[in-house]
């Protein structure tokens, strides 16, 4: 059980001091925070269990800077949320005016409550919860900040603002933070863009300030799914290493601060339009929730984000996640029924469970120039409309499978009827000039009552009439000058809203009905979106090569079954890379399995691998969607090693991955993360993975000794440490094997 007490006492220079102390013994995590009289709380500590809870009374006297010379009579040591009346020097992290003028604000806390609440409506209050009332009275602005450690080990921060006089209150910012300890000098944030989403990058951290900022309404593909900060050198299974994430889904940010006269400061908020937040009197802001992980390693790191949005999630292991079909790659805007037929009866032949028919089904949407937002059934392609298409539907759940189906309803074409009829439903800065477009298309504005209802009414009358199970959501422009002609105001804020409105309500009227969060493929990827979908397209890029790292860094956030991982065309349409059919179903081995690939052209012997690699798929997905990820620290830039690990430790599939030719030859051995080291274990590679003659001789790999189904048997310590000699295998090539304890 969890644990949250508050502790008080005198500091050596008199003050009066409380601290509380939050822990969750089945996570290993703990945190405590030192308030000094009506002062906003300091973090002093965020790491492992104390043994003695109390003691942590005394990191007030230990942590609390003397006075320097040269600046202001309180050196700095930032709070939750520092400003510049507690000395805080550097950058802004709370900012609102009134008649556009900047209050400096000095909050007083008046009120300090602790205690534990359930988890997102899971049984049992095991949170942890301390919540922060405070106020500048003499400003009329208010304060509630509230921390909770959840059960997988996870602080959530999140605030209130609140407008307490006359006059409109515009808050301009709010960010969050967390104050690290003094070696978390090195920082990780992931970059990218369309096609090569989260790929990593390091800074160390000097006397500076470091920001990843997302601006175009969505997370997009250079944002930073999280920022680590932590010792120099730390990878996935080693070193102390603190994260950040913001949970939402429009514009925001994630820092890494110090100063020279205070320790780091990771954290990050929603980035604020001007005039996008204007309270009246009572009114009130509240921030996303900006949520902090601790881990040796980012393994840790992402074994507590994944503990939490399985919570979300209870569909992921009370359903098996089901094989699915998308026809944008096998059949792109070339819609009709027969093919579609003929395409779906391949897919239940292959084992699909679910099949997805995408972009090209309604209005003018030949292709991406015209159409969108016109949501009825468009007629030239399906003459009887609603009634050819629920044809097809009722083909489809009839051969086994769930039915879904493509959406973009926050986007819109110019040429389309819907525009023609309500110019007015489109964000732009000013009456007679719109925005630039991207792929053809503007931003609908759901702020707009009417143009909300609409996209609601739409998309809800065609899950009843066609029985759709799934929908896949798109979102492919980039929201840029975001001004509501309803409002009159910046409204990427309050179109964020609208979208975490429309999903919450389509699931609310159709129980079972699962979403995905596709935008552009990897665009729009965060905790705020994945309090509602199931699914998220990792990338549109389903070239294997380019996927292992991209999905690598999602699954830092993203538990990898909820991550669409799909086997595509060779060569790959993105990269126009060719790979072996082998490899790209590796690829797609331990995530929610998907195919995006014309099987109507394949020869019967490529369909005959596929169906024995869903086969094997299928054994093992159950597991997959309780797993623990891993990820090992490889010497070998051309070397990546994944795997799934039961969380009891009995057993584990890996992945081993050659993305280009090795300085080693042969391949060196590879360790194997995440196993009992005092157990046995039986290591062998996957049926689907042998590729025996007529003699039965294994002829798909190099001839290692124990490369065969029997395997070989080691103990765990062997294998986290020295490992063991992976099969010679060419660039772009992978194989699967399993550890089970013997």
């Amino acid at each position: 059980m969890s644990c949250i007490n508050q502790f008080k006492g005198t500091g050596s220079d008199g003050e009066s001091i409380s601290v509380v102390y939050a822990e969750q013994p089945s996570a290993n995590i703990a945190f405590a925070l030192a308030f000094t009289g009506d002062q906003l709380p300091r973090l002093v500590h965020w790491g492992r269990p104390l043994a003695d809870p109390k003691a942590a009374l005394a990191l007030y006297d230990a942590t609390r800077p003397q006075r320097v010379s040269g600046v202001l009579d309180y050196t700095p040591w930032p709070s939750v949320l520092p400003t510049q009346a507690e000395g805080w020097m550097g950058t802004s992290r709370f900012n609102v005016a009134r008649d556009g003028v900047e209050l400096f604000c000095k909050f007083v806390v008046n009120n300090v409550t602790i205690g534990k609440h359930d988890n997102n409506g899971i049984a049992g209050a095991d949170v942890p919860t301390v919540t922060v009332n405070a106020v500048d009275n003499e400003q009329g602005v208010g304060l509630v900040w509230t921390a909770e450690l959840l059960p997988g080990g996870l602080i959530r921060q999140h605030a209130t603002v609140r407008n307490l006089a006359d006059g409109e209150l515009e808050v301009n910012k709010v960010e969050l933070g967390f104050a690290l300890p003094a070696n978390a000098n090195e920082v990780l944030t992931t970059t990218g863009h369309h096609l090569r989403e989260r790929q990593p990058q390091r800074h160390l951290l000097g006397v500076e300030r470091i920001e990843k900022n997302s601006v175009v309404g969505r997370p997009d593909f250079d944002a930073s799914l999280l920022l680590a900060a932590g010792e120099p050198g730390f990878g996935f299974e080693h070193g102390d290493v603190y994260a950040v994430h913001v949970a939402w889904s429009g514009n925001s940010t994630l820092t890494a601060e110090r100063t020279p006269y205070t320790q780091t400061l990771i954290g990050g908020g929603e980035v604020l339009l001007s005039g996008e937040i204007a309270l009246a009197k009572g009114d009130e802001y509240a921030t996303p929730s900006v949520f902090g992980a601790y881990g040796d390693g980012l393994n840790e790191i992402g074994i507590r984000f994944h503990s939490y949005v399985r919570s979300l999630h209870p569909e992921l292991t009370a359903k098996p996640r089901p094989v699915m079909l998308n026809t944008w790659e096998a059949v792109f805007f070339d819609h009709n029924f027969d093919t579609l037929k003929a395409l779906a009866d391949k897919a239940a032949a292959s084992g699909v469970e679910r099949y997805v028919v995408d972009d090209g089904w309604f209005g003018s949407r030949r292709d991406d120039t015209s159409g969108l937002g016109d949501w009825q059934i468009a007629q030239d392609v399906w003459p009887d409309g609603p009634k050819s298409l629920k044809a097809l539907a009722d083909y489809v759940h009839a051969k086994g499978m769930e039915f879904g189906l493509w959406f973009e309803p926050e986007m819109i074409n110019p040429n389309s009827n819907t525009y023609r009829a309500h110019p007015d439903w489109v964000l732009k800065p000013a009456k007679n000039r719109m925005p630039m477009e991207g792929r053809h298309q503007q931003v609908l504005d759901l702020s707009n009552p009417d143009a909300y209802q609409y996209i609601y009414n739409s998309i809800n009358g065609l899950v009843d009439e066609l029985g759709i199970d799934y929908i896949k959501w798109d979102h492919n422009k980039q929201v840029t000058e975001g001004v509501s002609p309803y409002t009159g105001r910046p409204a990427v804020h309050s179109q964020t809203l609208a979208v975490y409105r429309i999903w919450h309500d389509l699931k609310a009227a159709h129980p079972g009905l699962e979403m995905e969060s596709c935008s552009s493929g990897g665009g729009r990827m965060d905790l705020g979106i994945l309090r509602y979908a199931s699914r998220v397209w990792t990338s549109d890029c389903v070239d294997p090569v380019e996927r292992e790292d991209t999905q690598r860094y999602t699954s830092l956030v993203v538990p990898p079954c909820m991550m669409g991982e799909h086997i595509g065309h060779s060569p790959a349409y993105a990269t126009h890379r060719a790979t072996s059919q082998e490899m790209r179903m590796t690829m797609a081995f331990f995530g929610h399995m998907g195919i995006e690939w014309n099987l109507l052209k394949e020869p019967d012997e490529a369909l005959a691998k596929l169906g024995e690699w869903v086969t094997e798929y299928k054994k093992h997905r159950e597991w997959f969607a309780k797993d623990i990820c891993v990820h090992a620290d490889q010497c070998d830039p051309a070397v990546r090693v994944d795997g799934m690990v039961k969380p009891d430790k009995s057993a584990a599939i890996y992945r081993y991955t050659m993305l280009t030719t090795s300085s080693t030859y042969p391949n060196a051995p590879v360790h194997l993360p995440g196993l009992d080291p005092d157990a046995n274990y039986r290591v062998y590679p996957l049926a689907v993975n042998l590729n025996l003659d007529a003699s039965g001789a294994n002829v798909g790999f190099s001839p290692l000794g124990w490369w065969n189904e029997d395997g070989i048997v080691l103990p765990g310590r062997a294998l986290t440490t020295y490992g063991i000699r992976p099969p010679e295998l060419n660039p772009a090539q992978a194989a699967l094997f399993a550890a089970v304890k013997a």
